[in-house]
């Protein structure tokens, strides 16, 4: 049974690893701007996925993804140099969505505050469609029908319910 803190903290190594040899060491001129944003290892501690980013199009994304996959040996050979284990996971490079769906969703909140915006800015001097008061009141001059039932019904006593007691 592997312990799931000492596979964090090697996943967490060699992203570390892998980050310090794409910014020091691999000089492949298809390598883009790559941030690598997490690495995770199987429990068995024989392979290890690290997610990276690339800033920039389509073409450059693919050109870094072509470039980590033919560095892939020395990284791993600088992996095992580090970690010091008896068997070197290997590695395998996967491009993290996340920050394209972060970047989408950024845009959609940007555009649903435009709208928002809009919207007030219309309602600023909009007024409510019809009376102030929607509901119907009696006139001054109609009787009140319970007035009415009153003074027919007063000479005869009534309980709490309105009953007569007769």
């Amino acid at each position: 049974m592997m312990d799931a803190a000492r596979a964090r903290k090697l996943a967490d190594r060699i992203q570390q690893v892998v980050a310090e040899m794409l910014e020091r060491r691999i000089k492949d001129p298809r390598l883009g701007f790559v941030t690598v944003t997490d690495a995770r290892i199987t429990a068995d501690l024989r392979d290890a996925t690290v997610f990276y980013t690339v800033f920039g199009s389509d073409a450059e994304r693919a050109d870094s993804a072509a470039a980590l996959e033919s560095a892939k040996g020395v990284i791993r050979s600088e992996v095992g140099r580090q970690t010091g284990l008896r068997h070197t996971p290997t590695l395998t490079f996967k491009h993290d969505p996340l920050p394209d769906s972060a970047k989408h969703i950024d845009g959609l909140l940007a555009e649903a505050r435009a709208r928002d915006a809009e919207i007030a800015k219309r309602a600023e001097g909009a007024r409510h469609a019809g009376d102030a008061d929607p509901y119907r009141k009696p006139e001054a001059d109609e009787p009140d029908e319970s007035a009415d039932e009153a003074a027919h019904h007063g000479d005869e006593p009534s309980d709490r319910a309105g009953h007569s007691a007769k």
